[in-house]
């Protein structure tokens, strides 16, 4: 794997594209926990997703792990795809995590990861493919707003 400037501006359009394959997953994943933590978070659109990936490709470091990671799962297979669970399962946690940002975002995103990667559609591909689709829509609905905590001053703030 090559990763150049030209390669991550690549993965960062590729990765804009999935809009329609990630954002009703993110909406998805947004209804199911706004029901289980009994709060009422709003759906995102096609811009809010773009917006989200362009604010965590505005950071180049950042953007050399995004483009990096996102470029594994899109070419991971395995045989069997279980010895590959494994793998697949790290990156993607790992992706969402790095797309949410700074913690606590990127703990949680980690955890909304796994529900998302049930939510994510089998893309009949590359055993990755639904992992990056799971990853991009835990990290994005994890750093855009919606979720009353993060709109309410912490209890813990001076």
């Amino acid at each position: 794997m090559d990763v150049t400037p030209s390669t991550v501006r690549a993965e960062h359009e590729r990765l804009r594209e999935r809009d329609d394959a990630v954002v009703p997953i993110a909406n998805a994943v947004r209804d199911e926990l706004g029901s289980a933590f009994d709060t009422e978070v709003p759906g995102i659109d096609a811009a809010d997703y773009r917006d989200a990936i362009d604010a965590a490709f505005a950071d180049g470091d950042r953007a050399v792990n995004l483009a990096a990671l996102s470029m594994c799962l899109r070419s991971l297979d395995v045989t069997g795809d279980y010895p590959g669970f494994v793998v697949d399962e790290l990156l993607g946690r790992e992706l969402a995590a790095t797309l949410a940002g700074e913690q606590p975002l990127r703990l949680l995103a980690e955890a909304t990861f796994h529900y998302a990667d049930v939510t994510a559609a089998d893309t009949g591909g590359r055993a990755g493919l639904d992992d990056l689709d799971a990853a991009l829509a835990a990290g994005v609905q994890t750093r855009l707003p919606g979720w009353s905590w993060r709109a309410e001053k912490s209890p813990f703030e001076p």
